[in-house]
């Protein structure tokens, strides 16, 4: 099974990060609101701005971590320099 990081652009600008097997089906879970993320309560999600694909869970996961702990404008580059699976 393949496991991807993503980024989502919500509303208000912000830049939310989470990982998943089907991008496509999460975004709608955010956009939906029924399983989707508490972090889109006030705020709805845009567009998914960035994808990366990982190994498995375990790497996407540390991956996800990472990405959390960049500030603002390391993510914008980061996302600039476009999603590694060319999205």
């Amino acid at each position: 099974m393949s496991w991807f990081v993503y980024m989502i652009e919500a509303s208000d600008g912000s830049l939310y990060t989470g990982i998943t097997t089907d991008v496509a089906r999460r975004f709608a879970e955010h956009r939906d609101g029924k399983l989707g993320a508490r972090y889109f309560n006030g705020r709805q999600p845009k567009k998914v701005v960035y994808v990366e694909p990982a190994e498995d869970r375990s790497m996407a996961s540390k991956r996800e971590a990472a990405i959390k702990q960049l500030g603002r404008q390391q993510k914008l580059a980061l996302i600039s320099e476009g999603s590694k699976d060319g999205c």
